[in-house]
């Protein structure tokens, strides 16, 4: 009976971590023979497919924030520059979570095993969402600690930024 219970528990323990470790959702292949256009910071587009990377926030395109001289820049185009040059002429692999309110798909993507929405956080041209399931808070930590990107700096953070402007509207 002891036997049947142990090999009960390890098949639903590695079951449980398959569940956990498998990606959910389709994965969505973007060729760099394929026309991967950057939108800004943290969205991608490729054909009719829009892409929007999870969990990330990136500056807006005509957000401006200011360095550690004081002047201010446009941290949204600095940001989409960011993303472009880490995805030119390379293969992108997104898997999506789901679909937000504007039938993008809200995606985790990769180049090979590097994780694209982590590698915007951890050099500071995005921030992680706030929310307690966020998987990048320590990258921005890192961002933070080391002074990278909009870090170097001031800036207010892309959600505050688009409540300002529509509050101006």
């Amino acid at each position: 009976m002891r036997a049947k219970i142990f090999n009960l528990s390890v098949f639903l323990a590695v079951a449980a971590m398959i569940f956990y470790f498998y990606p959910q959702g389709e994965v969505i292949a973007l060729s760099s023979r394929d026309k991967i256009k950057v939108v800004d910071g943290d969205s991608l587009e490729s054909g009719k497919r829009r892409i929007r990377l999870l969990g990330i926030d990136a500056p807006e395109y005509k957000q401006y924030c200011f360095d550690e001289s004081h002047k201010r820049y446009w941290c949204g185009i600095s940001a989409k520059q960011f993303l472009e040059r880490l995805i030119k002429q390379k293969d992108v692999n997104c898997v999506e979570n789901s679909l937000d309110r504007y039938k993008r798909s809200l995606s985790t993507c990769y180049i090979g095993d590097m994780n694209i929405n982590e590698k915007m956080v951890k050099s500071g041209w995005a921030v992680a969402y706030r929310d307690e399931t966020n998987n990048y808070k320590r990258a921005e930590e890192y961002a933070k600690k080391h002074r990278l990107g909009i870090w170097k700096g001031k800036f207010i953070r892309p959600e505050l930024y688009r409540f300002m402007q529509r509050k101006e509207k």
